[in-house]
């Protein structure tokens, strides 16, 4: 039972560049829109209004930067190397960022306007992204029960961060 545990701790410190890169653009954004306010056929931009560049790219440097605290605090968390904990660690941080902007894209296309809900998409577009980007540096922990476990406490995390950062006053919606 303790091993158990002890996995599923290891699992929240490796997917926490993520969880960092997923939230840090509600802190840091601002600035130019990601899609420089390309509009495709049906008339919604590319990814919407919400979507900045330095969100992007303050997400990206936030879960980079967590990454690396993370292999130099606990090296041997789930593969006993730092510098494969680091790339995998930045993988998750780049691929959160890109799976949502993913999401923001299908939205789009789907006509849920910035701002409208779409569950799914919501709350589990950036841990799919990172999931993605992290495989090639980490398929080892790519078993059915860690990836679960993942996407349970990834929803219920952002799931309770977003409400909180709403409440808060730095979202203007709880998803």
């Amino acid at each position: 039972m303790m091993k158990n545990k002890m996995i599923f701790l290891e699992l929240l410190a490796f997917m926490l560049p993520c969880y960092i890169a997923n939230a840090a653009p509600v802190l840091v954004g601002g600035g130019g829109r990601l899609d420089c306010g390309i509009t495709l056929g049906d008339g919604m931009g590319l990814f919407g209004k919400t979507k900045t560049v330095q969100g992007f790219l303050g997400g990206i440097a936030a879960g980079v930067i967590a990454s690396g605290l993370i292999s130099l605090w606990w090296p041997g968390l789930l593969f006993g190397n730092r510098e494969v904990l680091f790339l995998s660690g930045s993988m998750l941080a780049v691929g959160a960022l890109v799976g949502d902007a993913g999401g923001s894209f299908i939205k789009r296309r789907m006509g849920v306007r910035p701002g409208m809900h779409s569950r799914v998409l919501d709350q589990m577009d950036f841990v799919m992204g990172a999931l993605v980007f992290a495989y090639p540096f980490a398929k080892g922990i790519y078993t059915i029960p860690n990836i679960a476990f993942i996407l349970i406490i990834s929803y219920l995390l952002h799931v309770g961060t977003n409400l909180m950062a709403n409440r808060a006053g730095l979202k203007k919606v709880p998803w």
